[in-house]
């Protein structure tokens, strides 16, 4: 495997928190990929990908791209241009970002903020699972839970396994358009 791929393996499990070791993590891998980035990557695949099956693989384009934008890069070619100590030569630097397993931990809050009024605080819990504290002019509400690996100031929110009283868990996205806002409370 080479240098590039590990990296970009090494990135989709630390922003989903934890190693892709067992036929499950590949399922919600795939669910996730398919949630977050609109992209439908079988579970064969991520494990020929992670070696977790013994077969020579040499993934697609199409794939590389979904798992790098799943970590907050545009494409393939932009995580390999990646420079090691996390700068990219290109017009979008992407400086103000919060990679939740790395940068937070429990009990920590944060203010998301998105157009037109939209505001909402959460408080991390651990394990990528935040719970809503306080919300405007949003369908999310206090009490409901969701996950998130990472947050990027001026991208769309993507949230995972939105748990909310009676309906079944979904997926759900924050500043489609214009992105999200977020400050350390």
């Amino acid at each position: 495997m080479d240098d590039e791929l590990k990296r970009l393996l090494e990135a989709v499990e630390r922003s989903v928190g934890h190693k892709m070791s067992t036929p499950r993590d590949f399922e919600d891998l795939s669910r996730k990929l398919s949630d977050r980035v609109n992209a439908s990557i079988s579970t064969s695949t991520l494990k020929r990908i992670w070696g977790y099956v013994s077969n020579r693989f040499n993934p697609t384009d199409y794939t590389l791209t979904a798992l790098a934008r799943f970590v907050g890069y545009g494409s393939w070619e932009d995580f390999k241009v990646q420079r090691p100590e996390g700068r990219a030569p290109s017009d979008r630097i992407l400086t103000d970002r919060v990679n939740v397993q790395a940068d937070l931990i429990v009990g920590d809050r944060l203010r998301l903020a998105w157009a037109p009024d939209r505001v909402c605080v959460v408080r991390y819990l651990g394990g990528l699972r935040f719970e809503v504290e306080q919300s405007q002019a949003t369908r999310l509400q206090p009490g409901d839970t969701f996950e998130c690996g990472l947050l990027i100031d001026g991208e769309p929110l993507y949230l995972d396994n939105l748990c909310q009283p009676g309906r079944a868990p979904s997926a759900y996205v924050c500043g489609q358009v214009a992105g999200i806002r977020y400050e350390l409370l």
